[in-house]
């Protein structure tokens, strides 16, 4: 492995919709242990063919109130955290991990629950995709939305949301 830095804009194969400089990322969020997921939504939201990811998390009989954790975004700056309740759908506590293709609209995907909370992966801005996701990269999304679960129920950081929740700071 050398010891490149990284450059997106070689992974992007549109122009970008905003005015920043192309390759720019804002994250919100991404503080300590939670920058860890910064590599996993980037891939993801690439993809995807989107602008931005977000790991949200809702309270159990919560309707519309949907809690961003940790965004990514690839278009704006301040990074968007603002969710519309409506795109993101309800998921059971028991029901097994998902992935939701909303064609152009995004992705949603199911990570998991923990004390009650129900946890979802969206990607959504951007796109021009008007046919489902491949085979390769579903795979390839669920496996790096199983590294943000990884990352939030086997690293605890979905127990310290309430210490550490950065919404508490706007």
């Amino acid at each position: 492995m050398g010891n490149e830095i990284i450059d997106i804009t070689r992974y992007l194969k549109r122009e970008p919709a905003s005015d920043l400089p192309r390759g720019s990322m804002a994250l919100w969020g991404a503080d300590g242990e939670r920058s860890r997921f910064a590599l996993p939504l980037w891939r993801i939201i690439y993809l995807a063919g989107a602008e931005r990811g977000l790991i949200l998390w809702r309270e159990p009989g919560g309707v519309e109130d949907l809690t961003p954790f940790v965004a990514l975004d690839l278009a704006h700056e301040p990074a968007r955290t603002d969710v519309d309740p409506n795109d993101v759908p309800r998921f059971g506590v028991d029901e097994a991990p998902s992935l939701l293709d909303l064609d152009a609209r995004g992705l949603v995907v199911y990570l998991g629950a923990r004390a009650g909370r129900s946890w979802t992966l969206l990607v959504d801005g951007g796109s021009t995709r008007t046919t489902p996701l491949s085979a390769r990269a579903r795979e390839d999304i669920l496996f790096l939305a199983g590294e943000c679960a990884g990352l939030l129920f086997l690293r605890d950081l979905a127990d310290a949301v309430d210490a550490s929740d950065p919404s508490e700071d706007e």
